[in-house]
């Protein structure tokens, strides 16, 4: 796998004439590395949005039709249900933030323990492996994985997720910490995922079959105050004038950015993976995430006309550019729009605005995302 638009598009390409009924018939067995062949795998690239969602469900209607395609498309849109509902309720990534970072020693050891392998538990320490060493793990691996760290393993479900968020390729804030409450029972509240050793035999083909080494009748998690939920900002107008560009790991398909009647005079960009965790990230994953910026900045150099390339001081950057509007593409909540919480401060010292562009995709379906998926589905697919 390859961090670049092209290999996105090929990707894409290979897997379009298997979105239909062979996808909704075998999206669910689990293979083992290398051998993920019923599932897209696309993931890391909408991640990063080499590829964006509209296309890619684009591709699948146009292969298949909206009926037969329709798992398919309900598998990504989740990405942009998470998202619209964190949007929603900020206080929840803030929440896992906090946790993460006051957990003791004593939990911090068994994580790692899981991590290296080291659970006697074939096909966690099997997954473990295989996430630490690709970057990425079948979705049913990780619902399986989600619940056995949390039911079984009786680990806090918060470095669960900042284990995944570390090590994956397709790590995003509001799909890895809202997946992770899901199996704890805590997103839908009081309904939990539990794993089960017939079902880990069936779809990993005998593979793995854990019988009598699961909890398999554990409670859901405590439940906690219902999360606060916030209204979503209207977009603001659309730039005019000259700009400079700031792109991010987020998002870095410029070339169908919505920048109104703006001129772009200047580009740059910034990868903060490190951000992902107080322990950092992998550097596998961040090399995909850093990988995926030089190709963001390659494309829109060549868009605009203009030289490109990653910017430590923006502030800095955009004085120089003498430019007093800096647009970046939206960066939903997590820890790219943290740093530019802290970016937006350092340039409005000098004098110089940040315009977040929202794309149409998000602001036409992050609204719908205030109850359960299947509503959202309805809702936003037709």
């Amino acid at each position: 796998m390859t961090p670049t638009r092209e290999a996105g598009l090929a990707r894409l390409a290979a897997f379009t004439p298997h979105m239909g009924e062979a996808y909704a018939a075998r999206r669910n067995f689990d293979a083992g590395p290398g051998a993920h062949n019923a599932v897209s795998c696309l993931s890391a690239w909408l991640a990063h949005r080499l590829l964006t969602e509209d296309e890619v469900i684009a591709a699948a209607r146009a292969a298949h039709g909206a009926k037969r395609a329709e798992k398919f498309i309900q598998e990504v849109l989740w990405r942009t249900y998470w998202k619209g509902w964190l949007e929603q309720h900020p206080a929840v990534w803030q929440d896992y933030r906090e946790a993460v970072a006051s957990q003791s020693h004593a939990a911090i050891g068994t994580m790692e323990a899981v991590a290296a392998g080291h659970t006697g538990i074939a096909c966690m320490d099997s997954w473990a492996q295989e996430l630490v060493e690709t970057g990425y793990l079948h979705n049913h691996a990780r619902m399986w994985f989600a619940s056995i760290w949390c039911f079984s393993l009786r680990l806090p479900w918060q470095l669960g997720a900042d284990f995944f968020l570390r090590h994956l390729l397709d790590a995003d804030a509001a799909s890895n910490t809202l997946s992770w409450r899901w199996v704890a029972g805590l997103q839908t509240r009081g309904k939990h995922y539990v794993a089960r050793a017939e079902n880990i035999s069936r779809y990993t083909g005998g593979r793995f079959n854990p019988a009598g080494q699961l909890n398999e009748a554990p409670a859901p998690l405590p439940l906690a105050p219902a999360e606060p939920k916030i209204s979503l900002t209207a977009p603001p107008p659309p730039p005019q004038g000259c700009v400079a560009l700031l792109l991010h790991e987020d998002d870095l398909l410029t070339e169908t950015l919505p920048l109104g009647g703006a001129e772009v005079v200047a580009v740059s960009g910034i990868a903060v993976p490190e951000a992902r965790s107080h322990a950092g990230c992998a550097p596998l994953a961040a090399a995909w995430a850093r990988g995926a910026l030089a190709d963001g900045l390659n494309r829109a150099a060549r868009y605009f006309g203009v030289p490109a390339a990653p910017v430590q001081d923006v502030a800095a950057w955009a004085d120089a550019a003498r430019c007093k509007t800096v647009v970046t593409p939206y960066a939903p909540v997590g820890w790219t729009a943290d740093r530019l919480a802290t970016i937006e401060g350092d340039l409005a010292a000098r004098d110089i605005r940040l315009i977040r562009i929202r794309r149409p995709w998000d602001g036409d379906r992050w609204p719908h995302a205030n109850g359960g998926f299947f509503a959202f589905a309805a809702a936003v697919n037709r």
